[in-house]
């Protein structure tokens, strides 16, 4: 289920960043060049790249042949990032959704992604099955 949210959001991504280029691809090349006079479009680059970049590290786990719990923390570093990165996107661009509601969602997703982030203790370079035994 993982690989298959992680595959969608991606692709969600490159649908909604071809869309923003069929409608103005000079401000997408002023976006992706951080050239942007848009705030909200930094951060909307910072997480897409964020969001490449845990997959792809998703997609190359065994070729790297790093430690697990090095590769854990990155990935999960980048997805957090994406995370930050779209709630702070999101929260600079006004009139498309109403004020509480955006808020309550922003709210919502980063206590979530705080919650994994805390029960996997990704910071530590044990396995969850060696901590679960000894736990």
């Amino acid at each position: 289920m993982h690989r298959l949210i992680g595959t969608v959001l991606v692709l969600a991504v490159v649908v909604h960043v071809g869309g923003l280029w069929i409608t103005s691809p000079p401000d997408m090349v002023d976006a992706l060049l951080f050239r942007s006079a848009t705030f909200f479009s930094i951060w909307g680059v910072i997480a897409m790249w964020a969001v490449f970049g845990a997959g792809l590290l998703a997609l190359t786990l065994r070729r790297l042949r790093l430690k697990w719990w090095i590769w854990r923390l990155g990935h999960t570093s980048l997805a957090a990032i994406t995370v930050v990165g779209t709630v702070i996107h999101v929260m600079l661009i006004e009139g498309t959704m109403e004020p509480v509601t955006k808020v309550l969602l922003c709210v919502l997703v980063l206590v979530a992604v705080a919650k994994v982030l805390i029960d996997l203790r990704v910071w530590t370079t044990q396995t969850r099955r060696r901590t679960m035994i000894q736990g």
